[in-house]
């Protein structure tokens, strides 16, 4: 019976071992997955905000948990760190190269599946989550934003924005956005370029799209270290920011820093 009682507990301790994931193992969803790194210091039980990461092009949730800047700042902040993996290359976004036909529905369903996934098996605030991502990241964040807007707080989308031209409207509630982007970014110009069948869109026609669709009205220009500001504000108090900084395609942990702060003194947060 001892032995039994041993064998049973050492099969216990390695199931739970078999589906535990976090920065460095997959959380499996089917033939997806994602990964999650906690706070530094988490006790395990407090409930903390999140931002969803999306990479670009060629990118990984493992690439993005190699980034130690933004380990760390998400954890100074005491936010919860989660990086969504495409399922091949690149993201099922309407109008992009390989997948000019889609309306992004597998995306959306996978997106649906990360959150209710991540809130039950780490203890993450679903109503304080922020999606942000770089490149073709950021243009999978524009399209979170216009269809999936009422799981989260805020969007945060950098040197990406919609394929071709933005849809006509969006679904769902009017939220905050903070666009930012390189003034001279050859790779996704803010006039866009073709690429194959397609194009990238305009930044600009993005953000007439939403200025409509969510009523925004000016507020001003205003410089934030390196990033220079245009706000807007709608009757709801959600905001809706481009911001430039003189460079390329480039990504700092600060622009995501920067966003997390802004929707915060928004009240967003």
């Amino acid at each position: 019976m001892r032995h039994l009682a041993l064998l049973t507990a050492a099969l216990s301790l390695f199931g739970t071992a078999a589906l535990a994931c976090g920065p460095d193992t997959n959380c499996r969803l089917g033939d997806r997955h994602y990964r999650v790194a906690m706070p530094e210091g988490h006790d395990g039980t407090t409930r903390v905000p999140a931002l969803v990461f999306s990479h670009g092009y060629r990118g990984s949730a493992q690439g993005v948990m190699r980034n130690g800047s933004l380990r760390r700042m998400a954890s100074d902040l005491g936010v919860a760190l989660i990086a969504a993996k495409s399922k091949d290359d690149d993201w099922v976004i309407p109008n992009a190269p390989r997948h000019m036909d889609t309306d992004g529905a597998p995306e959306f369903t996978y997106f649906a599946a990360l959150l209710d996934d991540a809130t039950a098996r780490f203890p993450i605030d679903g109503d304080r989550i922020v999606a942000t991502g770089f490149s073709a990241g950021g243009m999978m964040t524009w399209n979170l934003a216009c269809s999936m807007s009422d799981r989260f707080a805020g969007f945060i989308p950098i040197s990406g924005t919609f394929w071709l031209k933005p849809p006509q409207s969006c679904s769902g509630p009017v939220a905050s956005i903070l666009h930012i982007h390189g003034t001279i970014d050859r790779t996704v110009p803010l006039d866009g370029r073709p690429i194959g069948p397609t194009h990238q869109g305009k930044v600009s026609a993005a953000l007439k799209m939403y200025r409509d669709y969510g009523g925004f009205a000016p507020q001003g220009e205003a410089t934030y270290g390196d990033l220079a500001c245009v706000e807007e504000a709608s009757e709801t108090g959600d905001i809706l920011k481009f911001c430039l900084f003189e460079g390329g395609h480039s990504f700092r942990t600060e622009f995501v820093r920067f966003g997390w702060d802004q929707l915060t003194q928004a009240g967003r947060l």
